[in-house]
């Protein structure tokens, strides 16, 4: 027999080929088993194919560690068919691996039979290539023990790559230990299979096939390149794969922290009127189905509004806070507690009989009756609960508000600190509300509401520069009804935003036609009520009814509340600047009712300020209302405003006004109140007005 000995060096380079052969072979099962469709399947073939390549490769490597004193050469189609044995079986073995849930003894033995025996047949094929005679003489019992060492290997790996599959950190050092163990598996049957095998003295090459000499090194090569390009590819996927992964979970939190701001009270983190009636929907669905019963109760603080008046909205804000912390830990079982806003609460809750809520309702009473200790003030506050019980006081959701907010009426109405469930005797109240509210749905679609318009006047008497623009329902039955019965309920409801959008471009479409009628220069201004002015498209509103009737938008003017204004401050200020960047003048309504912070004022980008009438009606030189009137007259000229003065009703009050500074006038002396076809008579009345008062002052 030749002498047959091996080159350490190429023998320590077959073992890391095969190393990382088995590494790429434990990275493509995590790849495959993280991925689905198309892109797994990619996954599976490429890793398959980088596998066998590996394992083939460190077999002819290892060949060329061989010294013998002949020639090797190798037969193609024998060489290239025990390539694809390996190929074939490192495929089986990833989509082994990767397509099982659990891999259960009985799966592994098969696997590790079928991956062994491709091993194997690769192995001893490509032995089967080399070409010369005699050939190989084998001793079986180092062949049995090849096979044997093959088995047991391929089941080894089969069971590292199942549970190194997933995972990151500690797992990649734990591929890293198992892709030298399984390296070293294979190279051990590898070299097993080496000792099999003799050589005949006198053997020759037939010099017909492949030279081994470029056949090792484009082997070495080109497996390197594949095992390397692979295992580089598969990395990148990793990384990026865990940035996806990151980006999709920022993007859940951002999404849930979305749903959050839409769903809930950004004060109190309570549900939010819009979450209220789903939850509501649901428990009436629920109710019918299973022909059980809830509780809706309505509740409202006692004497919140004089601690918010006295103490400023930070105050009664973290007053709200503590009244829901409070409530919140009274609470058991399944409820849904939500604010609507301001002080007023609704609670939704399951029960067995109307006693469950009564018992809620007095412990919640009892618990918000305490003092509370907020910012270094003690505060008393008191709760008005009003209860409706479904399915007795109410069909379906609007119903039961009403009624319950009936009760809750009713409570207030004696002697507040309680709770009342809805009784038949409160239902003529209730149930007109409840009419009032259903018509008022359909009173946009039927065109019943209309805008009648003040004149508001250059003092002391003109000419006339514009409206305010007063809001008006022409109820079916009612009649001519005024904001103060219906808007309320448009606000509760949250109605107030459609028919907010409406009056907004109403206003405009008439101004435009006073425009085109000779009056260019008339402008027209529009109350914003608190929910309008809160909602995220108000300026996108404001554009486009400007667009439409191609008004200017210096001659819009928008009214807010000074309440409105100083709730959220800083978003005010938002708002407010990115309005009067277009052009639309501001005016803070009802200025000197509110809690007023002149730091926030003068940051406010409000063009004037409006006297409430309150200041207005009992106003006589050297009274308490005129000092307050010139006070806020001397401060709006101060910051550059205009003052706007409303309900002026006599001559006194208007010589006054006007002596003060106030640029513009409005109230029944001047005009009352109009219908726009009658509008076209006030400047007649303006001119007569004009000389009457100048032969009295003569």
């Amino acid at each position: 027999m030749l002498v047959t000995s091996y080159d350490a060096f190429i023998v320590v380079v077959s073992v890391l080929v095969a190393m990382l052969a088995s590494y790429t072979a434990l990275d493509m099962a995590g790849r495959v088993a993280s991925s689905s469709g198309r892109v797994a399947l990619a996954w599976l073939f490429g890793g398959g194919f980088a596998m066998g390549v590996g394992i083939w490769a460190m077999h002819f490597i290892g060949m060329l560690s061989i010294n013998l004193d002949m020639m090797m050469s190798y037969d193609p189609l024998l060489t290239a068919t025990s390539m694809v044995v390996a190929i074939f079986a490192s495929i089986f073995a990833l989509w082994l691996v990767c397509s099982a849930v659990a891999l259960p003894w009985r799966r592994l033995v098969c696997g590790a039979l079928v991956l062994g025996s491709g091993v194997v047949a690769m192995h001893y094929t490509g032995m089967a290539a080399l070409m010369f005679v005699p050939g190989i003489v084998w001793n079986w019992g180092w062949v049995g023990v090849s096979v044997l060492i093959a088995l047991v290997a391929s089941g080894a790996a089969l069971w590292l790559a199942f549970n190194l599959r997933e995972g990151q950190g500690r797992v990649a050092l734990l591929r890293l230990g198992a892709s030298v163990v399984m390296g070293c598996a294979i190279a051990g049957m590898h070299y097993t299979g080496m000792a099999a095998a003799s050589f005949p003295m006198h053997s020759h090459s037939t010099h017909h096939g492949v030279n081994s000499d470029w056949l090792a090194i484009l082997v070495t090569v080109v497996t390197l390149a594949i095992l390397g390009i692979t295992l580089l590819v598969s990395m990148l996927d990793a990384r990026m794969q865990a940035r996806t992964s990151i980006l999709a979970r920022s993007l859940a939190e951002a999404n849930r922290e979305l749903a959050q701001l839409a769903l809930h009270d950004n004060l109190t983190r309570l549900p939010n009127r819009i979450l209220l009636e789903d939850r509501l929907e649901q428990a009436l669905n629920k109710a019918d189905r299973e022909h059980s019963q809830f509780a809706l109760m309505f509740m409202d603080l006692d004497g919140f509004k004089a601690v918010n008046d006295a103490f400023g909205h930070h105050v009664g804000d973290n007053l709200l806070v503590a009244v829901t912390e409070r409530m919140t830990h009274q609470m058991k079982g399944h409820y849904t507690l939500a604010r609507l806003g301001g002080d007023e609460f609704v609670l939704l809750i399951e029960i067995d009989e109307p006693n469950d809520a009564a018992a809620v309702a007095d412990a919640l009473v009892k618990a918000v009756d305490r003092p509370f200790s907020v910012s270094r003030y003690e505060l008393v506050v008191s709760l008005s609960i009003g209860i409706a019980v479904y399915p007795g006081d109410g069909k379906d959701e609007r119903e039961l508000m009403f009624n319950a907010d009936a009760a809750m009426y009713h409570t207030k109405n004696n002697g507040r600190n309680g709770y009342n469930f809805f009784q038949p005797s409160m239902n003529t109240l209730a149930q007109s509300q409840l009419q009032l509210n259903n018509d008022l749905w359909q009173a946009l679609d039927n065109n019943e509401l209309q805008l009648f318009y003040q004149p508001k006047y250059c003092a002391p008497s003109g000419p006339i520069i514009g409206f305010e623009a007063l809001l008006r329902w022409q109820h079916p039955t009612r009649g001519l009804l005024s904001p103060d019965t219906f808007l309320p309920i448009a606000e509760k409801t949250g109605m107030i935003v459609n028919i907010g959008t409406w009056v907004i471009n109403e206003a405009c479409r008439q101004l435009h036609s006073w425009h085109q009628q000779g009056h260019p220069h008339w402008s027209v201004a529009v109350n914003l009520s608190p929910l309008q002015f809160e909602q995220s498209n108000l300026v996108e509103t404001v554009t486009r009814a400007l667009a439409q009737h191609h008004i200017p938008a210096e001659l819009l003017t928008l009214e807010v509340t000074e309440t409105t204004a100083m709730r959220d401050p800083e978003e005010s200020v938002r708002i407010l600047t990115e309005l009067t960047n277009m052009g639309v003048r501001a005016s803070i309504d009802d200025f000197g009712t509110g809690y007023s912070s002149l730091l926030y004022l003068k940051r406010l980008p409000a063009s004037e300020l409006k006297i409430d009438r309150a200041f207005v009606n009992e106003l006589q030189a050297h009274s308490e209302d005129a000092t307050i009137v010139s006070a806020i007259v001397a401060l709006a000229q101060s910051l550059n405003l205009k003052v706007v003065a409303e309900g002026v009703e006599t001559q006194d009050q208007q010589a006054f006004l006007t002596s003060l500074g106030c640029d513009t006038l409005q109230g029944y002396l001047l005009g009352k109140p109009l219908p726009p076809e009658k509008i076209s008579a006030l400047p007649n009345f303006v001119k007569n007005h004009a000389a009457a008062l100048a032969s009295t002052v003569e």
